[in-house]
Parts: C-alpha cells; sequence; structure tokens
C-alpha cells in the first residue's frame, strides 16, 4: 500500500555536527494492541504492510546461531522459551526411592515405587514440569498423562519449596522425588488419596498404567514450554 500521508513519520538524526549530513529515516516499527505495521519511506511516499511477530523476530535472528550444544542422554526436544532454554528429558518406567513425608517434624518414610514413563521438561536450576506417559514420545499428538507423584501440580508445574534443581538439567529427574504439593486426581483408583496410592505400589515392580489420568498431548506441551499460546 503506498500513501503519501506521512502524519506518524518519526524523523531521527545523529547528534548534532556540523560535518556529518542528515540521517535518512527509511522504515519504522509501529507495534499495536492488535497489530504490528511496518511503515517505509520513500522519498515523497509512503508505503505501509501488516507483518506477523514471527516476521520481525526472523528478520533480527537470522543472522544469529543457535546451538543447544551436547544433549543429556534420552533428550526428547530443545527449544529456547520465554524463560531460556528448555530441554525436555525422557525417563522409561522403573521404580525410584522416594521420600514420603508422612508426618510433620518426623523423619520421611523410604518407599521404593514403579512410576510409568515419565516426561521431565526442564531448565537449568528450576524446578520441571513432570507428565507420565505409556510410551517415549514420537508424535505431537501421542496423550500424556498426569504424572502420580505429590509434587506436581495439576497443569504439571511443580514447586521447588527450598529443594535446588541442579543446573545440570541432565541430573534434574533424579533429584527430584523429594518434594511435596498438590495431590489430587493422580489415580483413578485413589483421586482423593496419593498417599494410598503409594503405599499400595511400595515394593512392587511395575505400575499400573491405566490408572493413570489423561492429561493433554506431547504438542501442547511443546507450545506451553516454548512460550507459545496458538495450539490447541
Amino acid at each position: 500500500m503506498m500513501t503519501t500521508n506521512d502524519t506518524h513519520r518519526t524523523e531521527w538524526s545523529l547528534p548534532v555536527r556540523d560535518d556529518l549530513p542528515r540521517d535518512t529515516l527509511q522504515v519504522q516499527l509501529e507495534v499495536y494492541q492488535e497489530t504490528v505495521l511496518l511503515r517505509g519511506f520513500e522519498g515523497d511516499r509512503t508505503w505501509v504492510r501488516t507483518v506477523s511477530a514471527d516476521e520481525i523476530a526472523n528478520v533480527f535472528t537470522r543472522h544469529l546461531g543457535f546451538a543447544s550444544g551436547l544433549l543429556p542422554e534420552n533428550a526428547l526436544w530443545w527449544s529456547q522459551g520465554e524463560t531460556g532454554q528448555v530441554v525436555a528429558l525422557w525417563r522409561p518406567p522403573q521404580v525410584w526411592p522416594v521420600a514420603l513425608q508422612r508426618e510433620a517434624f518426623q523423619p520421611p518414610a523410604r518407599l521404593r515405587i514403579p512410576m510409568p514413563g515419565l516426561v521431565f521438561v526442564c531448565s537449568p536450576a528450576r524446578a520441571p514440569w513432570v507428565y507420565a506417559a505409556l510410551e517415549r514420545p514420537t508424535d505431537t499428538g501421542q496423550q500424556l498423562y498426569r504424572a502420580p507423584a505429590f509434587n506436581v501440580f495439576r497443569d504439571g508445574r511443580t514447586c521447588p519449596g527450598s529443594h535446588r534443581f541442579p543446573e545440570a538439567v541432565g541430573r534434574i529427574p533424579e533429584s527430584f522425588f523429594s518434594l511435596t504439593g498438590d495431590t489430587r486426581e493422580r489415580s483413578k483408583k485413589h483421586p482423593d488419596n496419593l498417599q494410598a496410592l503409594w503405599e499400595e505400589l511400595d515394593g512392587q515392580a511395575d505400575y499400573p498404567v491405566e490408572d493413570l489420568v489423561p492429561q493433554c498431548t506431547v504438542g501442547r506441551v511443546m507450545a506451553v514450554s516454548e512460550g507459545r499460546r496458538d495450539y490447541y
């Protein structure tokens, strides 16, 4: 679109010096509540077009290099999210040593609990997001489930409390089973009593996957970890 209306034109120049010519404005970016406009100036004419945030980001990052470095074993994906580096890790079904704080000011009970496969979405030194899976994810439409653990909230977030997670994301899953948090709707058999489920599972070899509660898809988790809100 071409126009001669330069009402919104903004002039910029270098600091005043007699030996420097005035710097000529070529384009300007206008960010409104519902749209982003790119306005260009060619002599007495002005052109305007609508642009997307992705287009702007691509222009500014096309000459930047992004690399993950060496990823931990069983890494599922890597992304640069709103809060920095994000690495999703897979842990296959296994028996985990866990600490269960049954009573305040008393030593925690030490249990050995079989868990289904788990997906940990990790950032350095931060509490992970955790989900259960029937198998290692290979497709964005694959179903994920609520992790049957005390320290996972309804949306998959975990609260670290006073626990300090390591900077190395590959070590975060193994430092996970020692927290407390929301415990409802983690189990079909024990929807309001996760402790009963854990005590029932203590010492067993396999987790009853038919007891898992569905939560969301792999694609949804990937979108959230990247800061996107357009995936449904």
